[in-house]
């Protein structure tokens, strides 16, 4: 399950192993949470583009169509803590040059909101999405 790819990537198709595959299903899940969220936050973006994970295929994970206007990253884990992915994410985003930024993710018996005791970068809101 870890080593053999049998699965593929949700979008590129592109074989993976299994664990790999469960990971990158959650985070376009929580990608899509978090759009679907932003969707109505800002009506003004114009949409979104979304390419969670793909490292230099746009510079943030969700970005608005209207240039500037909203960044977001996302992510899954077991908890926000987990590996240091919202500490680098919180990096990312205080670089970013957008007004509204955002640190999305998913955690298993998290609750389902703004986190602001985890928001640590002025201007960059965290919230944990339902999925």
């Amino acid at each position: 399950m870890k080593f053999e790819p049998i699965g593929f990537h949700p979008i590129s198709h592109q074989p993976l192993n299994l664990i790999e595959q469960i990971n990158q299903t959650f985070t376009f899940m929580v990608a899509l949470k978090a759009t679907e969220w932003l969707l109505h936050r800002h009506p003004d973006a114009g949409g979104f583009h979304l390419a969670p994970g793909a490292s230099f295929a746009q510079p943030l994970d969700i970005m608005s169509v209207e240039p500037g206007l909203v960044g977001a990253e996302s992510f899954a884990a077991v908890s926000p803590n987990n590996n240091g992915k919202l500490v680098k994410d919180l990096k990312k985003l205080a670089g970013a040059a957008e007004t509204y930024r955002y640190a999305f993710f998913y955690a298993p018996n998290f609750p389902f909101g703004r986190v602001t005791h985890l928001e640590k970068i002025t201007g960059v809101e965290v919230h944990c999405v339902e999925i």
